[in-house]
């Protein structure tokens, strides 16, 4: 599958194989995870299960009960903290700590990502519902961390997380960010709606082995609503085709 190409039966509203719309694009937004490495890094499949362990011992659940919890939280609140936080009245900075305290050594290089984000022309953000320590890690691992000029992280959102409106405003307030003139790249198709209907271009980020990996159906779904101008199961490969057609 060419990097640009949609997925069988989830063509996106814009023409996959033209790129012109990025011409003029001077600010390039990163989601974090399962976006910048590959879902079958499992990296996020740790978080899941320490936020399932956190939601048992917090409320005194049975895992399969609180794994359930957790997952009605991230659906109806954007993250499994803020339903705790709303519902439960949770300091946060504990939870943030616990859950991203993983293993992060299965991520590996790419030289190829990092070579195309440093090659985009203007300025490179990360924007993440996780944390700012858990994001520089992983660059790290990546080899990427010197090419962005900030990581917008959950606390730098006010606890609020993506999709809510105020977040993404409060991101581009931040940094006096034009949204006609910035792409946002994304593995989950409902944290692109408000960045398209601000005038982003908007890439899907769907790598191979998606399916094998552990995800809610309702994370999958959206890859062709009109939101959705592009997806590509090969991140780098496609910033390489953009940075061609420039």
């Amino acid at each position: 599958m060419t990097p640009a190409t949609p997925l069988p039966s989830e063509a996106p509203q814009a023409n996959p194989r033209d790129l012109t719309a990025f011409a003029d694009v001077d600010t390039w937004i990163f989601d974090l995870d399962n976006t910048l490495y590959p879902a079958h890094a499992d990296l996020f499949a740790q978080v899941d299960k320490r936020m399932g362990d956190y939601v048992a011992k917090l409320l005194d659940l049975e895992r399969e009960a609180a794994h359930t919890l957790q997952k009605d939280y991230y659906r109806r609140y954007g993250t499994t903290l803020r339903g705790l936080m709303m519902e439960h009245g949770i300091n946060p900075d504990g939870f943030l700590e616990f859950v991203h305290d993983i293993d992060h050594s299965k991520v590996e290089a790419n030289p190829r990502l990092a070579d195309a984000i440093h090659a985009l022309p203007g300025r490179h953000f990360i924007m993440t519902n996780g944390t700012v320590a858990h994001a520089k890690a992983i660059a790290e691992r990546l080899g990427i961390h010197d090419h962005f000029e900030d990581i917008f992280d959950i606390v730098a959102a006010d606890l609020v997380p993506k999709p809510h409106a105020d977040t993404y405003d409060r991101f581009w307030d931040l940094h006096n960010i034009d949204p006609t003139r910035a792409a946002m790249f994304e593995d989950l198709s409902r944290n692109l709606v408000v960045p398209s209907e601000r005038g982003m271009r908007t890439v899907l980020v769907v790598p191979e082995g998606t399916r094998e990996v552990f995800r809610e159906a309702w994370e999958l779904e959206g890859r062709s609503a009109p939101h959705v101008q592009y997806v590509t199961d090969d991140l780098a490969g496609f910033l390489e085709r953009i940075l061609t057609e420039r």
